[in-house]
């Protein structure tokens, strides 16, 4: 879709183009979850601290060695820093993320009786937390509506001509206005699904995509049915309809853990 026929598409039309688009969405993965691993808020917290610059899979692989050793708030405000830092080297900037989490698990200490807050704007106070994690959290963990405005959240919501800014505060306001609230939460886990599956940044999956009739961006990547099949990833990708089945039966991912099912790419 051109510009000038961005522009020439109604505010009411967007919103009927876009709520249809969950829903298929919706349809398509009535499994998404949160991918990161966790118990309770602490971890939810910390997992997603983790997850900067690097994969939700490889977040999962290291958090059951933390939590084991620093279960809460208090445990980790009393970590060794180089202790905490060996754990979660596999995560990347290591250094940064350790100091973070030290810092944060401190301050819920200190402030808030070691519990994680239920509020944005005292979450957004923490070190390491944003308003992506903030979001995550309060979505995931106290189900309060919000809009998780990740890479794939952003790239997708432009693609399909729901905004055309780039600063994620925007998007997440432009892109919130054409839902209901009690959607956000469930909306931004299929959009970041079908990003990490299908809308892939490089080189879509165009001709596998369930909302190729809806998409203004279709074109962009593979469009021949069964080249771009072959791009799709996670339980998505060929040899995996073991794995969809199970999803789609409502299994939990610890369940297909204990199958011999990988979660990764």
């Amino acid at each position: 879709m051109k510009a000038s026929a961005r522009e020439a598409e109604s505010s009411v039309a967007l919103k009927r183009r876009a709520r249809k688009i969950n829903r298929i969405l919706g349809e398509t993965y009535p499994y998404a979850v949160a991918e990161l691993d966790f118990r309770n808020s602490f971890e939810l917290l910390v997992a997603t601290v983790l997850s900067a610059q690097t994969t939700d899979v490889r977040v999962n692989m290291t958090t059951p060695d933390l939590f084991a050793r620093f279960p809460d708030a208090r445990s980790l405000a009393e970590a060794g820093v180089e202790e905490l830092q060996e754990i979660i080297r596999p995560t990347g900037f290591f250094r940064a993320k350790a100091n973070s989490l030290l810092a944060l698990s401190n301050r819920l200490v200190d402030e808030y009786d070691g519990e994680v807050p239920g509020r944005l704007e005292d979450l957004v106070t923490l070190p390491g937390v944003g308003r992506k994690t903030a979001n995550v959290v309060l979505g995931n963990a106290f189900g309060t509506p919000g809009i998780t405005v990740d890479t794939h959240f952003g790239r997708l919501s432009r693609r399909f001509g729901w905004t055309s800014a780039d600063d994620p505060v925007k998007v997440e306001a432009e892109v919130g206005a054409l839902f209901e609230p009690k959607d956000w939460t469930l909306l931004s886990h299929h959009v970041v699904f079908h990003g990490r599956r299908v809308c892939h940044a490089k080189k879509p999956a165009c001709g596998a995509c369930p909302v190729a009739a809806l998409c203004p961006s279709y074109g962009e990547g593979e469009v021949d049915p069964v080249k771009a099949a072959k791009l799709l990833k996670y339980e998505l990708a060929p040899g995996r309809e073991e794995l969809l089945e199970r999803m789609r039966n409502g299994e939990t991912r610890a369940e297909l853990r204990r199958a011999g099912h990988a979660l990764g790419a």
